[in-house]
Formats: C-alpha cells, sequence, structure tokens
C-alpha cells in the first residue's frame, strides 16, 4: 500500500468501478444509479478545478480507493468548510486504506486553507465510516433521520466535524 497521490484521469474507471459498487450495494451514498465514467471524470476536474483534492491509494499498482472534498454548500461564506467522501474497493476494506486516504485528505486540506471538514454518513449503522471518523478527531454534531429513501427504507445521515488548519 503506497501513500495516496493525487488521482489523474487514468484512475476515472478503477474509481466508476468502485464508486458503482457503493451505489449499487450500500448505504454510504445515496445516489441510485451509478454514473458512467464521463459524468465521474467531471466530478473530479470539478473537484480539482476548485483547488481541492481528488486522492487515489493503490495496492500492487491498482487502484483500491479514493477520497476528495467538496465543497459543504455552495455558498460564499461556507468557502472554508469542505465535505469529505471517501470509498474503498470492497477486495482492500478493513486494511488501513481509509484511515490512510483521510489522513492524507486532511492534511491537503489543511495546506489548501480549509479550517473545516464535514463527514456526511449515509446510513447510521455504518459503523465503519462512523469509526473511521471519530478514530480521526472527527466528532458527531447530528442525526438527521429518515431523510433518504434507498433499497426500500428510509436512511439517516450522520453528520460528523473536524476543525483542520
Amino acid at each position: 500500500m503506497s501513500e495516496p497521490r493525487p488521482s489523474t484521469e487514468q484512475d476515472i474507471p478503477a474509481i466508476t468501478a468502485i464508486y458503482a459498487h457503493y451505489v449499487r450495494t450500500h448505504l454510504a451514498t445515496c445516489e441510485i444509479d451509478p454514473p458512467d465514467e464521463h459524468e465521474m471524470a467531471r466530478r473530479r476536474l470539478d473537484v480539482v478545478g476548485r483547488g481541492l483534492p481528488h486522492l487515489v491509494a493503490e495496492v500492487d499498482g491498482e487502484v483500491a480507493g479514493y477520497a476528495y472534498a467538496s465543497p459543504y454548500r455552495p455558498r460564499p461564506a461556507y468557502r472554508f468548510t469542505v465535505e469529505d467522501s471517501i470509498y474503498i474497493h470492497p477486495a482492500h476494506a478493513g486494511k488501513g486504506l481509509g484511515r490512510l486516504l483521510l489522513s492524507s485528505l486532511l492534511t491537503a486540506c489543511e495546506q489548501a486553507g480549509c479550517r473545516q471538514m464535514i463527514a456526511v454518513i449515509g446510513d447510521s449503522d455504518n459503523a465503519a465510516s462512523i469509526g473511521l471518523h471519530s478514530a480521526l478527531g472527527f466528532r458527531q454534531v447530528g442525526v438527521l433521520r429518515s431523510v433518504g429513501m434507498k433499497f426500500g427504507r428510509w436512511v439517516d445521515s450522520v453528520l460528523m466535524q473536524r476543525a483542520i488548519g
């Protein structure tokens, strides 16, 4: 497992496949239909075009996970607050990649001048993501109950926050 690096256009197929898995099988995202490579490339360019990090972690030369920071809200007063997103290939889950990616993301966001990071975690039963964020200094600041509908059930959003910078 190598240190995370900035993603490139060549990483888009792997990133798209990883995210599609979560869209189809998990409550971590409330997206219903997996976006195609063109859309994932557009999203990546939006992030990097704002000067925010979009990172990948590799295992044996293959993309095994990715993470990025995006604006928390579009209004100018929120410009120093970002929301993190982290997705790990299921074959590499539970091996420390999420911690490695989130740590690198926090550092890159601090260098970019960000002051707060918000985690919006799909499903209050997502113990892995809640535990990861807690271990890296995030604290739970709220739960939005039953705000999403996916797989025939209502889904909570857990809000966690950490100061950076």
